[in-house]
């Protein structure tokens, strides 16, 4: 489908080229975080995955390349920008102001974005950001202004705390719903770069490749998927509490969407010994999973993980994964 009219075509060229490879990585970490905007900070350490506008981007009636591409938007949904804009391969982001509520204006013509801004409208509050406008290639939500994270929790010896918190706000996301489904991602097809990255690389992805494979085929309680379910995807909303962001809008077992919650490679304690044990009784507690099926999701999730950063020659990344992988096939036995 071609990009919506008046936006410049070279904006929207560059992410169809990576949107396969990278669906699965997180290019903004908590996009929508508190006041002092730590997204920002991340993308700048990653210029090559995103591009910040702080020198161009001024309070100032000049129009620049970048703010233009908003200003459909800006003008339909009556929008005030409220700090710089982030061009990332797969989103152009802007922090504006809707009717004096701190917002968060997203545009993609990616088939992932554009699904998770489809099923973060669907939720419609519930267990996610509320939606306060959505078209087909744009989403307007509520923007959170706390500083606390989840992240932060579990580098903090609050792990335990984090991961529940999670888990209840993926359960909210998967609670039965009687109002027709927007278009979502097969899960099976989410899954698609595993099976030849296993024939390439053999080993630990070929055995991930074999139960990802076994999980496709027995599906077990289905349902709609955030699809990114990680520490920073999960946002304190004040009186709301937590609540879920970006989306991508998959169609599944809700099993997969736990499996991030061991696999997370923004938390540095992923690997240490004893932590995916001390976490899957939580995880099962909380989820009403079976444990040894939650293994099989960990091992299936983290084998795609690698397979992804694989093709984008992030082999340390991919090697993370990998790990974890390992540990939940042995405790698989």
């Amino acid at each position: 489908m071609d990009p919506p009219p008046r936006f410049p075509s070279f904006l929207w060229s560059s992410q169809k080229s990576s949107a396969a490879r990278l669906r699965g990585r997180r290019l903004l970490k908590a996009v929508i975080h508190g006041a002092d905007a730590p997204w920002l900070d991340f993308c700048d350490k990653h210029r090559n995955e995103g591009v910040r506008e702080p020198e161009l981007f001024k309070r100032t009636s000049r129009p620049t390349t970048f703010t233009l591409m908003f200003e459909p938007y800006l003008s339909r949904w009556a929008l005030t920008p409220d700090g710089p804009p982030i061009i990332t391969h797969c989103s152009n982001l802007l922090p504006v102001l809707w009717r004096g509520k701190p917002a968060m204006l997203k545009m993609s013509d990616d088939e992932a974005e554009r699904a998770g801004g489809a099923v973060l409208d669907w939720w419609d509050g519930d267990g996610a950001a509320k939606v306060y406008a959505h078209d087909a290639y744009a989403v307007l939500m509520e923007r959170s202004l706390s500083s606390r994270s989840l992240l932060a929790m579990a580098h903090e010896e609050l792990d335990d705390e984090a991961t529940r918190i999670i888990c209840r706000t993926a359960n909210r996301l998967h609670a039965s719903r009687t109002k027709p489904l927007p278009a979502l991602i097969p899960l099976d097809r989410w899954f698609h770069d595993l099976a030849p990255a296993a024939a390439h690389h053999g080993g630990i992805l070929a055995d991930c490749h074999r139960i990802a494979r076994e999980l496709l085929v027995t599906p077990q309680d289905i349902t709609v998927l955030h699809g990114d379910i990680h520490h920073s995807n999960i946002l304190d909303f004040g009186e709301d509490g937590w609540l879920a962001i970006d989306p991508k809008g998959l169609h599944g077992e809700r099993g997969f969407d736990f499996a991030n919650t061991f696999a997370n490679e923004d938390l540095e304690i992923i690997a240490t010994p004893g932590r995916l044990q001390r976490q899957l009784p939580i995880v099962a507690e909380e989820t009403g999973i079976d444990p040894r099926r939650l293994l099989q999701w960990i091992a299936a999730y983290s084998g795609l993980s690698a397979a992804w950063f694989l093709a984008d020659g992030s082999t340390e990344s991919a090697e993370l994964q990998l790990t974890i992988a390992r540990i939940a096939i042995a405790e698989l036995g």
